[in-house]
Formats: structure tokens, C-alpha cells, sequence
């Protein structure tokens, strides 16, 4: 019986989580080929790496059928509902940092404000006749938001590809996506709406409450977590 840990199988975030777990003494690396998707995990026993897309994680932890995973807060929250029933934060790792904003065409001299869109949001539906639409992955973070910040009128659409470019294809008015720099927005002639972003993610060690603990697995987890100096 092992200890599943799920970590981002590519990229920056896998680097980041590989150096986060080694500088604390846990070892974890890719078997074989790069091309390969199972790892190998030293410095602690009874604990196996299991490579997975980030947003594939929350809803493996969901499901119990790892018991350990690293993913973006972003992620958990919008894939899983009442998400602090199915997962607990363990450790916020440090990286993987963005914010999840509301952003509106650059154009829009006088709208720098929820209070502000709301207006433009109530002025867009009387004059064209439908919602204004705001193109998003975030359905589930965003509406919870602006029904908190009472703006109503809007629309949300579907993003599959690239979020930004939906304004300037017209099959948006407004977007809600991730960033980190802002750079892509600037490029698409749009700017971030004031306050605070819908969420501030980065990456975080995420405990499953729905997966099996046998008392090896228990034990093992343990261990682990001495070595990370973490409370479970």
C-alpha cells in the first residue's frame, strides 16, 4: 500500500514542484523517457508519484484516488464545488503564482470599476438587446463573484482557446482569465477592472478527505510530512 501523490506531469509547475519536494529531502523524478508519465519518488518509502495534467488533480483527489496532490488553487476551486469538503490546503508552495481578473477593452475610458460594469452591463443590454458577455473557463469563480459584487447583465460564454482574443473576435465584450504579468491583455488592447481579482492562485500541496488511509499509507504519510516540516 502506497501514498499517491499527484503532481504536474510537464512543464514549469512539475520543475517547480520537483525542486520544491527535493530542498526538503524528497526526491522525485520521471521514470525512463521524458515522454513517460510515471515517476519515482526517494527519501521516503511508501509514497508514489503519479504524473497528471494540473486539471486533471483536483478531480482525482475528489474522486480518492490519490491522496496527495499539487495543483493551483484556481483549479480546485472552479473544478470542484464546496471544494474544502473534498480537499484541505496543506502548504501553499511558493510559485506558480497568477490572479484570476475581470478585464474589459481598453477603450472603455469609464469603466474602472464592478460598479462601473454593472452600469455598462444594464446600458449594453438596453441598447443591443442581449447580455453582454463576458468569455471565461472560470464559470463556476466568476459568477459566484459578481453575484457577490451585485453586478448583474451579463453573460458568460465558454472559452476554449485563447480568452483574450474573444474581444477583439467578437464573440465577447469582456474576459475573465488568468494572468501573471498582464502582458497578453496589453497586447490585446485590454485592461484589468480595479479592486480585488476574482482569486489570487498559486500552487498548493492539497490533502484528499474522500481518499482510503490504510496504516501503512498513514504511516508513510507521516513520515512525509516531518520531512516537509508540514502539519497533516
Amino acid at each position: 500500500m502506497t501514498v499517491k501523490l499527484g503532481v504536474p506531469s510537464k512543464g514549469r509547475l512539475m520543475e517547480k514542484t520537483f525542486d520544491w519536494f527535493g530542498s526538503r529531502g524528497v526526491t522525485l523524478s520521471k521514470a525512463g523517457s521524458e515522454r513517460e508519465y510515471s515517476g519515482v519518488v526517494e527519501g521516503v518509502g511508501g509514497v508514489e508519484l503519479v504524473l497528471l495534467s494540473a486539471g486533471e488533480i483536483p478531480r482525482e483527489l475528489h474522486r480518492g484516488r490519490i491522496h496527495l496532490g499539487v495543483t493551483g488553487t484556481d483549479l480546485v476551486r472552479e473544478k470542484l464545488a464546496h471544494w474544502d469538503q473534498s480537499v484541505k490546503e496543506l502548504a501553499p508552495l511558493g510559485f506558480g503564482h497568477a490572479d484570476l481578473i475581470i478585464a474589459v477593452p481598453r477603450a472603455w475610458v469609464d469603466v474602472e470599476t464592478l460598479d462601473d460594469l454593472d452600469a455598462v452591463a444594464s446600458n449594453f443590454r438596453r441598447l443591443h438587446g442581449h447580455r453582454m458577455r463576458i468569455a471565461t473557463k472560470y464559470h463556476r469563480m466568476v459568477r459566484e463573484f459578481l453575484r457577490e459584487h451585485g453586478v448583474a447583465d451579463y453573460l458568460l460564454v465558454d472559452s476554449q482557446g485563447a480568452t483574450e482574443g474573444t474581444v477583439k473576435n467578437l464573440t465577447a465584450e469582456a474576459i475573465a482569465d488568468i494572468t501573471s504579468t498582464g502582458e497578453t491583455l496589453r497586447a490585446n488592447h485590454l485592461k484589468i477592472i480595479g479592486g480585488e481579482p476574482v482569486h489570487r492562485s498559486q500552487a498548493t500541496l492539497f490533502k484528499s478527505r474522500n481518499a482510503h488511509w490504510a496504516d501503512g499509507e498513514r504511516d508513510a504519510y507521516r513520515a512525509m510530512m516531518r520531512m516537509l516540516d508540514l502539519d497533516g
